[in-house]
């Protein structure tokens, strides 16, 4: 009998079949490798460059001229060095990290809700509930910031509606207090105007404890409203898409077992949801980190930068000032920022095996 390793073995000079797929395979995702690396990744590397530089844009980075080399000054000027860098930097901080605590787990949930909502088979206009509920995510993000500046102005149709129930709104986006000061000044615990103590004498990046401690300034709060609306649309259609894959016999079988609705959320459909909950996290988040278009029409961080975003900080650094080093700095600061969550994310949303002890 012939052995099975000599039936197998190639003629000579002629290439295995495992890297002939392997050849075919680069020849086919190199169109896309080229664009990805030509406007993604070199691109990513200049910016780079850009961030150790002073430069104003009015030369080539890439051979002097009126570019200096500064190492890493402008990261420096951001973190170590007091002044007005390194304030308006930790205030957009501050800010985006309300975005992150408040945006994220709000939006998940809602987006959650309206999918089980509209997933049920017993409701009437199941088609027109999603495409209403969608809507937001298709519009305008200009559009949208125009209409709700109109909306929540002084004399706006919010505060009308509000007048209707016998309170005063404020004017929503020149009110630069935080609604936590606002809450326990009511309740008499603090006096917001005038901090005392370890919270006034103590901070962190140039700030105070009471301005890291404020909470989403007023103005922020219509930010807030308004990124909710307009993306729990999108994160919605993931989750029904993820719902109506659910194995119908596990909630038959669940039901026979007499299991509750919220037993039945809590222990099949969330655990059958889990790689779903982690992309729709992962996309708030990055999401929440990279909020520029609503700033830009609804004040440009005004009242009082209580509405500033890193993005938008790194934005105005490098065409409003024309520091562009420092705008890439912001830029790479942000982008270490997102890893970094991200990461964390995924350790914590990770699939535990309790029987061997693995994770994965």
């Amino acid at each position: 009998m012939i052995p099975t390793a000599a039936l197998r073995r190639s003629p000579r000079g002629a290439v295995p079949r495992g890297d002939r797929r392997a050849l075919w395979g680069w020849l086919f995702v190199s169109p896309a490798t080229l664009v990805l690396g030509l406007f993604l990744l070199l691109p990513i590397l200049m910016a780079l460059w850009v961030s150790l530089l002073e430069w104003d844009g009015q030369s080539n980075p890439f051979t002097g001229g009126r570019a200096d080399f500064v190492g890493l000054d402008n990261y420096r000027e951001l973190f170590t060095e007091d002044g007005l860098d390194r304030t308006l930097f930790a205030t957009s901080l501050r800010n985006n990290a309300y975005f992150v605590l408040i945006y994220v787990p709000v939006a998940t949930a809602l987006s959650l809700g309206l999918a089980l909502i509209v997933n049920q088979r017993l409701i009437r206009g199941r088609g027109l509930l999603r495409t209403t509920f969608y809507f937001p995510s298709v519009t305008s993000a200009i559009a949208v910031s125009t209409v709700f500046l109109f909306l929540f102005q002084g004399s706006g149709a919010v505060n009308s509606l509000l007048s209707w129930v016998g309170v005063e709104g404020p004017n929503w986006f020149a009110d630069a207090r935080g609604v936590v000061w606002v809450v326990l000044g009511a309740l008499g615990v603090v006096d917001p105007d005038r901090p005392s103590g370890f919270l006034a004498e103590q901070g962190f990046l140039g700030l105070t404890w009471f301005e890291w401690l404020s909470g989403p300034s007023v103005a922020m709060c219509t930010l807030l409203f308004l990124l909710i609306w307009t993306s729990s649309g999108t994160f919605m259609l993931i989750f029904l898409a993820a719902l109506q894959n659910v194995p119908q016999e596990l909630e038959e079988a669940a039901a026979l077992d007499g299991v509750s609705r919220r037993e039945l959320l809590w222990h099949v459909i969330l655990p059958a949801l889990r790689p779903v909950l982690f992309l729709v996290l992962t996309l708030a988040l990055i999401g929440s980190w990279q909020v520029f278009d609503m700033v830009y029409i609804m004040g440009q961080g005004a009242p009082g930068n209580t509405t500033l975003t890193p993005a938008y900080l790194s934005y105005q650094s490098g065409f409003g000032e024309a520091d562009y080093g420092q705008g890439a700095a912001i830029a790479f600061v942000l982008f270490g920022i997102i890893l970094v969550c991200t990461g964390v994310q995924r350790w914590l949303l990770r699939e535990r095996n309790a029987r061997f002890g693995r994770t994965r």
